[in-house]
């Protein structure tokens, strides 16, 4: 279809529901969303794809709405089974969500790209909106801890984050390209903006910015790059951000979130709650906005990804010094 094409660079539940909120606010088929895949792992025999699947399953309407991940109405036959039998229980796989386990590691097997089965999956499950995973080379992400590294799963499921965390290491990274789709989406003349989701920018986003080339991209992209604060008056609204950055000693604060993207973006969201920072965000050399961040309806959704886009719309980067200036109108490539 042709028009402005929009790029969402996500990790799991924040990140898929701002990605649900872009379905809404514009044709879905224009939009193409980039998940981390730092986060899987090969478990039981089956390679494991957490934030591929939340995605999936929440464009798809199928996620459970009371957790953000998994199916809806999952029951756990399969889990109980296994426990009678000893085997290892501490990573839950619903009965449902492990035909989509099974699926793909039969087709990984079988030679065909992570990226070739996802799309085969959203297409199935009538999801209009591209779900591109970041690479199709592994990449996993290990958490430095002061007892040793933990590989992610084990430190964000089976460890329940209480480790502290000492930095954090993708194994592969070097080695791996960014999937296809995502080059093309990077590369697409009509690329109107990139927004990076209010996921975790440690384990959700530096996966992603740690593919050869990928950093490079955001840096110099004619198209407006904004993220959105996962960060709210001090607390991570899902997840183990703000210990993180704390333990990392980084203040655990909005503006250390922008700080950590400066040189990538070119605006930050900030939430209304945040709102006596915007200056402090200003003086990194980012454009900001304020607005409602948290997103407890369908209608927050839309209207938080309105927001972005009508901001991401306001900025523009100029062709020859690269100094961030204001719009009136829409942005162009």
């Amino acid at each position: 279809m042709s028009g402005p094409r929009y790029l969402a660079l996500s990790g799991g539940v924040g990140g898929a529901k701002l990605a649900l909120g872009l379905t809404h606010a514009v044709p879905a088929d224009q939009l193409c969303v980039v998940a981390n895949t730092g986060d899987d792992f090969e478990h039981l025999g089956l390679t494991i794809c957490p934030d591929i699947d939340t995605l999936t399953y929440t464009l798809a309407g199928l996620n459970n709405p009371e957790t953000g991940w998994g199916r809806a109405g999952e029951t756990g036959g399969f889990m109980a089974a296994l426990e009678a039998l000893g085997g290892e229980t501490w990573f839950f796989l619903g009965d449902g969500d492990l035909a989509t386990h099974v699926e793909r590691s039969r087709r990984l097997a079988a030679g065909e790209t992570l990226s070739a089965i996802t799309d085969d999956f959203r297409q199935r499950l009538d999801i209009r909106a591209a779900i591109v995973p970041m690479s199709d080379r592994p990449v996993r992400t290990t958490v430095l801890t002061p007892d040793g590294p933990l590989a992610f799963q084990h430190y964000f499921v089976r460890e329940q984050c209480r480790p502290r965390v000492t930095g954090f290491r993708f194994d592969g990274a070097e080695a791996a390209e960014p999937a296809p789709a995502f080059a093309e989406a990077l590369a697409d003349p009509d690329l109107a903006a990139i927004v990076i989701c209010p996921s975790n920018p440690f384990i959700s986003i530096d996966p992603i910015l740690a593919v050869p080339g990928i950093r490079d991209a955001l840096a110099n992209s004619a198209a407006p790059v904004v993220a959105v604060s996962p960060i709210v008056g001090g607390r991570a609204i899902k997840g183990p951000t703000a210990k993180m950055m704390r333990e990392l000693g980084l203040p655990g604060t909005a503006v250390a979130v922008a700080r950590h993207y400066a040189g990538l973006i070119d605006g930050f969201v900030l939430d209304s709650g945040d709102a006596g920072m915007a200056d402090a965000v200003r003086e990194l050399g980012l454009g900001v906005t304020v607005t409602n961040t948290v997103m407890t309806s369908l209608e927050d959704r839309i209207a938080l990804a309105e927001a972005v886009l009508a901001f991401a719309a306001g900025l523009r980067r100029d062709s020859m010094t690269g100094t961030l200036t204001a719009s009136t109108g829409p942005a162009r490539c």
